[in-house]
């Protein structure tokens, strides 16, 4: 499985988390229909979207303008969060590399308006990161 495609699986997993309460063990299950092994790569992001989710979560509410994090679709939520807690704890992969693959995401999940939204979104974040590093 590929980066992407693990993003895919992770995104999906993170999606159906959050809408029905399923757990993560019993949403894995459901999207691994090859029975193969979860790629780590996938197992990686969820474990930092959800042990991080009250900062993730208050990351993307200061750069939403004019909208509040409950306003966001549920779909597009899940895709914020996984993208900045791939920015935010996973430093193997460049931040630009996960802006693309967050609106990769969108064109398959979502629609052109929520990719010019996630990421105007995830280019504010990316540049607050850049500002602390310096």
């Amino acid at each position: 499985m590929n980066r992407r495609d693990a993003r895919k699986m992770a995104l999906q997993a993170l999606f159906q988390m959050s809408l029905s309460g399923t757990d993560r063990t019993t949403a894995l299950e459901a999207l691994n229909e090859g029975g193969q092994p979860i790629d780590p790569f996938v197992n990686q992001l969820l474990d930092q979207v959800l042990a991080h989710d009250k900062e993730i979560d208050r990351l993307i509410s200061r750069h939403l303008q004019n909208w509040s994090l409950t306003r966001v679709g549920n779909i597009d939520k899940a895709i914020l969060r996984l993208a900045v807690g791939e920015m935010l704890f996973m430093d193997d992969v460049p931040v630009t590399v996960t802006v693309n693959e967050a609106v990769e995401l969108c064109k398959v999940f979502s629609d052109e308006q929520t990719r010019i939204f996630v990421n105007g979104v995830l280019s504010g974040i990316s540049k607050e990161m850049e500002t602390k590093k310096r």
